[in-house]
């Protein structure tokens, strides 16, 4: 084993305990960040990539007919394969704690579209489930198994919060362990079923779990109830004939008392498992090997990298499982630091040198046969990169600039998570997507009022309808607040009068007074 320190300057306190990594063709990807996603990454899924000693972020991309995916720490997580010896698989992600704490009881289902050396795609779906489908939870496994041809994913563990029923108002937010429950899950039907096997009287939660063909693994564990770490191995078969599945457990000897270990797999019958603790206050710094053959396994310790002070001394540490048998690992910053939750990171590698070398060849070899399409790839814009390093030069574009998450807008004060009105009732913990445009951002319009000033489109009132037509029409809009006001300020519009041709007046009849004479001569010359 080989332990590689990581260089992390800043902008390290998006990697959080929770935290998870989708390995794909060899490429990384961390996804359960800290927060809610900002502008800069709207998934909240960012390719890592731990070149000379540094590690970047780069934003992955969901396409159009994908679903909103928060981000989940602690959920379970595993492989999909078409069949056990697919080279092609998807990853499945179920439960886990959102950024305001609430539980998921969603499973998804993430497939990479396409990537290139600028861009990475993918496709994320939320599977509908009936039958006894498992409650919102943290902290739990899912693992495939595959028997008789057929293959299905096995639910174990966890913890929730206290039913409604027996809440208090001193321990409104407790948490319990789940009930020792397994849950088989189909995803072609889409339908799950519980069993409960007595060889199950506690539930675990942050335990571990390995799967090979019909078999599952259970080993360590942590239960609230008795506040211990479970020593027992436990062994779960799993039969699909083509009636009803058969589940078995059965105990075994040669358990680890562990809860929150990782686990690599370094080939195709072995594991490695490192970290996590063997009491409240004491970190668990053995390691050990895990072999699967036959419907056997066998657990034996191995040798131990050489832990830094730091990670020794350290009262707690953290991470998630890279694939092809690496492992990223943190621990929490010196409280000296000026960033209070940054943390230092650390990759051990579990493959020998010969292997890792091996590897290196067959990823350069694949790399060189790709078949992707330059054409797709779009230049990233300024803030699209994370750099957790003082120099960024291991991607191959020009672009060097160095994230600083202190520069982009606070928007739980600005921007898309203000107090837009009176009756504003937008509020980030608890925000769902309301129209079928909107990912994890409220859609907003502005105001023409005075210099301006944007507003919820869904405090307004506004149907999804008129809100497209508002978006693609060259019009003024005006809020609740201010339209009458915009009304009795606007200035009358001039009106334009016709043009009338004036008439000839009537000639008035004209009276004379005339004298007798007078009269007589006007008379005698009007006759002659």
């Amino acid at each position: 084993m080989s332990l590689q320190v990581v260089s992390a300057v800043s902008n390290s306190s998006l990697l959080q305990p929770g935290f998870s990594l989708l390995n794909f063709d060899g490429h990384v990807f961390f996804f359960g960040q800290k927060g809610w996603p900002k502008r800069s990454c709207p998934t909240g899924v960012f390719l890592l990539d731990t070149k000379q000693n540094e590690l970047k972020m780069k934003p992955a991309f969901f396409s159009k007919d994908s679903c909103y995916l928060p981000p989940l720490r602690y959920p379970a997580l595993c492989t999909l394969r078409g069949n056990a010896e697919s080279d092609e698989y998807q990853y499945i992600i179920h439960g886990g704690k959102t950024p305001n704490n609430d539980l998921s009881d969603k499973i998804y289902i993430m497939s990479l579209v396409s990537k290139n050396s600028k861009k990475t795609m993918f496709q994320c779906i939320e599977k509908d489930l009936g039958g006894d489908v498992p409650e919102a939870r943290y902290g739990h496994t899912i693992n495939v198994v595959h028997s008789r041809g057929k293959s299905m994913s096995v639910i174990f563990g966890g913890r929730s919060y206290t039913p409604l029923a027996q809440r208090t108002t001193e321990k409104w937010n407790s948490v319990v362990d789940c009930l020792p429950s397994v849950f088989l899950v189909d995803f072609e039907f889409g339908c799950c079923t519980s069993y409960i096997l007595p060889e199950l009287q506690e539930g675990l939660a942050f335990h571990v779990s390995v799967a090979r063909n019909d078999t599952i693994y259970i080993l360590g564990g942590h239960s609230l109830q008795n506040n211990t770490r479970s020593p027992t191995l436990y062994k779960l078969k799993v039969d699909l004939p083509l009636g009803s599945p058969a589940v078995t457990c059965t105990i075994l000897p040669g358990g680890i008392s562990v809860s929150s270990a990782i686990v690599t797999q370094t080939s195709d019958t072995k594991f490695v498992l490192v970290g996590g603790y063997q009491s409240d206050n004491q970190k668990r710094l053995v390691c050990n090997t895990i072999v699967l053959e036959d419907s056997k396994i066998e657990i034996v310790e191995t040798a131990s990298p050489d832990w830094t002070p730091d990670i020794k001394h350290c009262r707690m540490w953290f991470g998630s499982d890279m694939g092809k048998g690496s492992v990223l690992l943190g621990i929490p910053g010196a409280n000296k630091q000026l960033i209070s939750d940054a943390n230092y990171f650390y990759i051990l590698r579990c493959k020998g040198a010969e292997e890792d070398k091996e590897e290196e060849l067959t990823a350069q070899i694949s790399s060189q046969t790709s078949t992707e399409d330059p054409g797709d790839s779009t230049p990233f814009e300024d803030s699209e990169e994370f750099c957790f390093s003082a120099e960024a030069s291991s991607f191959d574009v020009d672009d060097t600039d160095t994230y600083n998450e202190d520069d982009e807008e606070d928007e739980s004060e600005t921007g898309y998570w203000i107090t837009c009105s009176a009756s504003c009732n937008i509020d980030i913990n608890t925000w769902v997507p309301f129209y079928s445009t909107e990912l994890n951002k409220p859609a907003m319009i502005l105001c023409s009022s005075g210099a301006g000033h944007w507003v919820h489109a869904q405090c307004m009132d506004l149907s999804e309808s008129m809100l497209l037509r508002l978006s693609e029409a060259n019009v003024k809009y005006f809020c609740n607040e201010h339209v009458d006001l915009n009304k009795g300020l606007q200035t009358p519009k001039k009106v334009v009068h016709l043009k009338k041709q004036p008439m000839k007046p009537l000639r008035k009849k004209t009276t004379m007074k005339l004298t007798t004479p007078a009269k007589k001569s006007f008379l005698r010359r009007l006759f002659e």
